[in-house]
């Protein structure tokens, strides 16, 4: 065979071409060889590129992003402050849950037999409805914060004015307690709750928690910066935002909770309150209280509403002391001196609360048996201190012993009566009613 073979000849391939068909044999063998000694070598360096690029099929890719390595450094000295202010406030602030026993009902079918004109006699099936028991459901959320290690909430009433509730608190780190309504505020939309030890608890282990503290609301500004942290829409605990006091003295009439009253001389902030914020703290950067998150413009963005702090801290005074909350009361009927009044009635003074009869002649300057009339206060009579506190349309009579006293307390006032300045000392009652 071998012999028959070398005796064929191939006229068109020279010694030259046979060469040539040779070296490409063995350039060929030779590359094989190698390609596949270095693909047996390198598979596993080959499969890693594939899995990482995902081009291996059922691999995900990985992807390498970079990782820092330390933690977050603000940008600037306000941020560094917010951010401050928001990690020690927010284990203070607390989610409120409203849960209440609410009917439960089922439909059944009712068969009645009927007649019709022929008298034929037929049985119809109703649908009725009737109600299977109770059960417990949330009906409502809000906002409070911590004002007591012992576990006193300060929030909002018409957060706490659904009647045979249960109210349960939630920290920030998930822990829930129970929680009983101490005292609501008669004329302002605040209350304070306080939170119950758990029944697994002994009194000898009650938590101390932990609390926010107030700062002086009267001295607030418009442009300053203001931090809300609240439960929004009652879905999303502890959120914060920032923004600033818009305006100064606003009065609103809000509603919520089945009530509706008027708020006076409070803060606007662009900070966004939303449902669920109400009772909320809204600090400044020194992480004070400043203001107590009440209210939103309904239809309208960045327009909120907070009740000035200092109006709270005789609420959590007397909630303290007496278990209750409860206003002073002087007895007196007066009118702010302003320039048009001191020219009218030619007063000597240019300030001062004028004591005068209501509208009504029927309407005592001063009320009979009242703190004013025991302490001798007359109609005609001009106040112009309470406390050593000038009286004026920017600090009136009214708020100086609404937000600085209590029933039972003493205040020394400066009179001018007849030209001549005397004082009186009265002690406040406690007001009746609303």
């Amino acid at each position: 065979m071998l012999k028959s073979l070398k005796k064929i000849k191939c006229p068109f391939l020279t010694k030259k071409h046979w060469t040539t068909i040779a070296l490409i044999i063995v350039v060929f063998s030779l590359s094989l060889g190698v390609g596949t000694y270095l693909i047996k070598n390198i598979k596993p360096y080959w499969d890693d590129f594939l899995i990482q690029t995902g081009i291996l099929k059922n691999q995900a890719p990985i992807v390498n992003l970079p990782v820092a390595v330390s933690p977050y450094n603000p940008q600037t000295t306000q941020e560094e402050a917010t951010i401050n202010v928001v990690k020690n406030a927010t284990p203070a602030v607390v989610s409120i849950i409203i849960s209440k026993e609410v009917p439960v009902y089922e439909q059944y079918i009712e068969t009645q037999p009927f007649s019709d004109f022929f008298g034929g006699q037929f049985q119809i099936q109703i649908p009725q409805m009737r109600q299977k028991g109770t059960e417990l459901q949330t009906v409502g959320e809000g906002t409070g914060f911590i004002v007591s290690s012992d576990g006193m909430v300060l929030t909002n009433k018409h957060v706490v004015s659904e009647k045979d509730a249960f109210y349960k608190v939630v920290l920030s780190n998930g822990e829930s307690f129970e929680a009983k309504v101490l005292a609501t505020d008669p004329l302002q939309d605040l209350a304070v709750i306080k939170i119950q030890p758990n029944q697994n608890q002994s009194t000898s282990t009650t938590p101390s928690f932990p609390v926010l503290f107030f700062g002086n609301s009267d001295a607030v500004v418009v442009g300053q910066t203001a931090i809300a942290i609240g439960n929004a829409l009652g879905e999303f605990s502890n959120s914060v935002s920032v923004g600033v006091i818009s305006g100064l003295g606003r009065s609103i009439t809000a509603s919520g909770g089945g009530v509706s009253e008027t708020l006076e001389n409070i803060f606007q902030t662009d900070a966004a309150i939303n449902k669920g914020n109400s009772g909320g703290p809204l600090l400044n950067l020194k992480g004070e209280v400043i203001g107590i998150n009440a209210a939103m413009a309904e239809g309208a963005v960045g327009i909120g509403f907070a009740i000035p702090a200092n109006r709270a801290k005789r609420d959590i005074r007397q909630a303290m002391e007496q278990g209750k909350i409860s206003y002073a009361f002087l007895g007196i009927r007066y009118a702010l001196i302003t320039p048009e009044l001191q020219q009218a009635q030619k007063l000597s003074v240019d300030y001062g609360a004028l004591i005068s009869q209501g509208d009504d002649s029927t309407e005592p300057a001063v009320v009979p048996g009242s703190a004013a009339a025991k302490a001798g206060i007359k109609e005609g009579d001009i106040i112009l201190f309470a406390d050593g506190m000038k009286i004026s349309t920017k600090n009136p009579l009214s708020k100086i012993i609404q937000d600085q006293h209590l029933p039972g307390d003493k205040i020394v006032f400066k009179v001018l009566r007849n030209s001549k300045e005397i004082t009186l000392t009265a002690t406040l009652d406690e007001k009746k009613g609303d």
